[in-house]
Order: C-alpha cells, then structure tokens, then sequence
C-alpha cells in the first residue's frame, strides 16, 4: 500500500534535513505505528504521505502509484484525522460533516450513521463550539471516515479521551482493519501501539532507528527472566530464574509446588522502555 526509499526532506531555508534517508513500506490492511520524540520527523512523514509537503526527495509510493503524480482522486481514496480537530465552531456536529461529505465525487457514509458509531448520536444537532476535547476527538475520527477511505491517516487518535471511548475508538480502528483498510497511527501513546499496531517504527533525528511488531521488539529487548512473587510464611517474597532453564530448574520446581504463587511475569520489555533505550528520551 505505501512504498517509501531514501526519502529526505528539507524545510525552506533550513539546511539540516528533517528526514535523512527514511525507507519503509506498510502492506494492505496493515495498522502501522509510527512512535520517536518530538521533532523526530513523524509529522513530516505524514505530510509527505497525504501530499502536503512535496517537494521532497527519494521514492514515495502510496497505492501503487508515485505520489508527486498523483492527482485530486488520491484524496478520494485517503481519510486524515490530525490530532487537533479543526471544525466550524458554529455549526453543529451533522452540518460540518455534511459539510465535508459534498467536498466528495465518491460514495459517503450516512453522517448520522458515523455519529451512533462513538455515541455522538444524541449531539449531532449540537454546535460544535459546546463539545468538549474528547468529543471533538471522536467527531475528527469520524470525519476521517466520512468517505470510505482505503487508507487512513490517524494523528493521536486517542488523545483526549477517558478510557470508555478510548477502548471503544481502539475497537472501530481494528474494526477497519478487519474490512481490509491500511492505517497509518501517529502516537506517544506506547499502550495504544501495543494493543493495536501490527508493527512500529521508531523514528529517531530524521531515521528509523527500529521497525517490527510490538511483540517481537518486547522480547528482543527483554530479558531472558521469569520474575515470581509467592507467599512464605506469610511474607511476599520474590525470586528470578532463568527463562531458558526453568523446565530443569529444581528451585523453580520446588518452590512452585511448595509456596502459594501471586504472580509469575516474564521480564520483556515495554515499548516505553523500548523508546526510551532507543531515543535517549523519556516520553513527552
């Protein structure tokens, strides 16, 4: 679906590259997260991939087709929702998506249809400037939709939204990705990517430092330890043994049958230990 080569970019009366040579590529009905600091060059990349920045070097592929040839009917085909909503204030929810769903030569969604998805059914007639942050977060999601895109771009998407709706906005993501739609996420939120990214890239000073799924980079990073927390005499107590000889270990045997067991954890690491390893940082 995207096909990306030796892209580099420079802003206008910048000398420094914001992207220094970026290579990667996302299959059809792949969810792909791109993780990396602040000024790492993620934003950038998605302006490139939805054909605001242009004048960029290297091969840019999206849908088959090199995207400084592509034409209006690319915008038909994508759904972009960045990560600070930008409605009419004015209007209510139904009129600003009816309102995006003319700007279309293609088949819409039913607005009403899209509100009852992220429970904003009951405020569709509702202005816009009354929402709160999370619900303006839900309607931007939405609006993404509006057009039945085969590719979508996802800026943050769960930003700003309690854990019920947050839950729920996961689902619909995965959701599309179950009819076949490729996703491109945006995000500082390690447990987002971890629950719903087939893979991930970290970007680090205008480069992918790291790319592969979540599971794979917890494990390689982790260590080869399992971490047991078990009662004795009363006492939480813990003890660690190696993962590759735990079948053969008699500690680990004994103590498993002669101590009450709280919990057992293998020790692999989190994405945010992944990120902060890999980019010196902690999250902002």
């Amino acid at each position: 679906m995207i096909e990306v080569s030796g892209l580099r970019f420079t802003y206008p009366g910048q000398k420094t590259p914001v992207l220094k040579g970026i290579d990667f590529s996302i299959q059809k009905g792949e969810i792909f997260g791109f993780l990396g600091p602040s000024g790492a060059g993620k934003s950038t990349i998605q302006k490139i991939l939805i054909g605001i920045l242009k004048q960029y070097e290297g091969r840019v592929s999206v849908m088959g087709k090199e995207l400084s040839q592509a034409d209006s009917s690319f915008y038909e085909k994508i759904g972009v929702a960045f990560e600070f909503p930008n409605f009419y204030q004015r209007l209510t929810a139904l009129e600003n998506l009816n309102l995006f769903r003319s700007l279309y030569a293609s088949e819409t969604e039913e607005p009403e249809t899209l509100l009852a998805l992220t429970g904003l059914e009951e405020y569709g007639r509702t202005k816009v400037s009354a929402y709160s942050k999370g619900m303006k977060m839900r309607l931007n999601f939405l609006r993404a939709l509006i057009n039945q895109p085969d590719l979508l771009f996802l800026d943050e998407p769960t930003s700003g939204l309690d854990p019920v709706h947050a839950k729920k906005l996961k689902q619909l993501i995965l959701n599309k990705k179950a009819e076949g739609k490729t996703i491109l996420i945006t995000t500082h939120h390690m447990q987002t990517a971890e629950e719903i990214c087939d893979r991930v890239a970290f970007i680090v000073d205008g480069r992918v430092a790291l790319i592969d799924s979540p599971s794979a980079l917890k494990v390689q990073k982790g260590k080869r330890h399992v971490k047991v927390e078990y009662r004795s005499r009363r006492q939480l107590e813990t003890a660690q043994f190696d993962l590759d000889q735990i079948g053969s270990s008699p500690e680990f045997l004994n103590l498993i049958k002669d101590h009450p067991v709280e919990t057992i954890h293998s020790q692999e690491a989190s994405l945010e230990d992944i990120f902060i390893d890999v980019t010196g940082r902690r999250l902002s």
